[in-house]
C-alpha cells in the first residue's frame, strides 16, 4: 500500500523494475526454508515475503507481484522454497498453499487501502486474515496427501509459533514504513 501510491505515480518502466525488485524478494524469502521430518510442508519465509508484498505494493501490485511469482515457478523456474519449481510443486502437497499466496496478497492489501494501516491492532488483524488465507487454500489441499485427520499437525500446529514471529515482524516492517512515509 505505502509503495503502491508511489508507484501509480510512476512510469511505467519504473513500476516494473519496482515489481521485479519485490519479485526477487520474495524469491529470496522462499529459500529461508527449515525442513520438518514429520511433514512435507516446510517452514519457509514464503508467507512472510507474501504478506509484506500484499501490504507494501497493495492489492493490485502485490497481487500481480505474487501471481507472477506462482507463474514463474508454474513453468518450472526454481522459484519456490528450496530453489524448486514446476507443474509437480504447485499440484504437490504444498500447491494449496502457494495458491493462496495469490489471494492472501490481495486480502492484506485490500485491506490495508481500506484503512487498516491506521492503526496497529488492525494492520496486524490485516496480516493475520491474510496468513489465514493462505491456511484456507493450503490445508485442504495438503488433507488430500495426508488425510483429514493428520493435515492439522502436519500442515498448521507447527507453523503457528513461526507465522506470529514473521506476523509481528511484518507488522513492524508496514508500521514503520507507514510512519516513514508521513
Amino acid at each position: 500500500m505505502i509503495v503502491a501510491a508511489w508507484l501509480r505515480e510512476r512510469t511505467i518502466a519504473e513500476r516494473i523494475v519496482v515489481m521485479g525488485i519485490a519479485n526477487f524478494l520474495l524469491i529470496a524469502c522462499s529459500q529461508v526454508r527449515i525442513p520438518l521430518p514429520f511433514t512435507p510442508v516446510p517452514i519457509t519465509g514464503q508467507t512472510f515475503g507474501v504478506l509484506v508484498l500484499g501490504a507494501l505494493l497493495g492489492s493490485r501490485y502485490g497481487t500481480a507481484v505474487v501471481t507472477a511469482y506462482v507463474l514463474q515457478g508454474l513453468v518450472g523456474l526454481p522459484v519456490f522454497a528450496g530453489w524448486k519449481g514446476g507443474v509437480a510443486v504447485v499440484f504437490g502437497p504444498t500447491g494449496g498453499y502457494i495458491v493462496g499466496f495469490i489471494f492472501a496478497a490481495f486480502v492484506v492489501g485490500w485491506l490495508l487501502e481500506r484503512g487498516w494501516s491506521r492503526r496497529l491492532d488492525l494492520t496486524f488483524a490485516a496480516l493475520l486474515i491474510g496468513n489465514a488465507t493462505i491456511y484456507a487454500f493450503g490445508l485442504p489441499w495438503l488433507a488430500l496427501f495426508v488425510g483429514w485427520n493428520q493435515v492439522l499437525q502436519m500442515g498448521l500446529l507447527p507453523f503457528l509459533p513461526g507465522d506470529l514471529m514473521k506476523l509481528l515482524i511484518a507488522v513492524s516492517i508496514v508500521k514503520v514504513l507507514c510512519q516513514a512515509k508521513r
